[in-house]
């Protein structure tokens, strides 16, 4: 690929961008039945996970595009971000 992705361990980026919400009591306490310590994959003890979200961030620094879902299970198609990286450069 000829750009960068980003991968957030720690959701510091994130956080930065506001995407990051805390899991409540209830979650956290089924979370650590099934095993899954978000305190060790983070590196802290916030318990936060990222919003699923797709942003097109130009050389500049500017947003250019973005989707963003609460739901966990709606993620943008990869046809809608080519789509919108295609129509950043004028195809």
């Amino acid at each position: 690929m000829t750009f960068e992705i980003l991968s957030d361990p720690g959701n510091k980026v994130a956080q930065r961008y506001g995407l990051t919400f805390k899991l409540p009591e209830d979650l956290k306490e089924i979370y650590l039945k099934f095993n899954i310590d978000l305190e060790k994959y983070n590196g802290d003890d916030s318990w936060t996970l990222p919003l699923p979200a797709r942003l097109i961030i130009d050389q500049e620094g500017i947003i250019r595009n973005a989707a963003i879902n609460a739901d966990y299970t709606v993620r943008p198609e990869p046809e809608e971000t080519i789509a919108a990286l295609k129509n950043m450069i004028g195809q």
